[in-house]
Formats: C-alpha cells, structure tokens, sequence
C-alpha cells in the first residue's frame, strides 16, 4: 500500500515539475490598477500647505487652508 501511494507521489511530482518548466519563462500579465481621479490642489496664501480645492476657502483669488489663516491674510514672502 505504502509503494502505491509513494509511485503516485512520484508522478505527480514529475508532472507538476514538468508544468512548471513548460510554464515558467511565460510572464504573467499584471491586472491594471484603476484609475483615481484626484482632486485639484490649491496652495494656502498664509502657510504655503497644498490643500484639496475642496476643503479649501477662498478670498478674491486667494486660498486658505483654515479660517484662521483667511482672516490673517495673505503672507508676506521674500521671493
């Protein structure tokens, strides 16, 4: 009973090892990642932080990241 089941081991050893080597060199197409739309950034007048164009406040044509940085105004930069 023991060399029945060892003789069937042996075989499917020997076919799964010559599926693979058939198989191996074959490269496997990778699904495509879907696609996110991402929301347009604005930049904060007062503090320079990227935030979504969404959540963001609006003076004029400047944005603000919080309403504390919109009643501060706009920064002055050195550049």
């Amino acid at each position: 009973m023991i060399r029945l089941i060892m003789w069937i081991a042996l075989i499917m050893a020997i076919i799964w090892f010559f599926k693979r080597v058939t198989k191996g060199s074959a490269p496997r197409a990778k699904p495509a990642a879907p696609e996110i739309d991402a929301a347009p950034m604005v930049r904060c007048a007062q503090c320079g932080v990227h935030v979504p164009r969404d959540r963001a406040l609006s003076q004029g044509q400047q944005w603000y990241c919080t309403e504390a940085h919109r009643l501060q105004g706009p920064a002055a930069r050195d550049r």
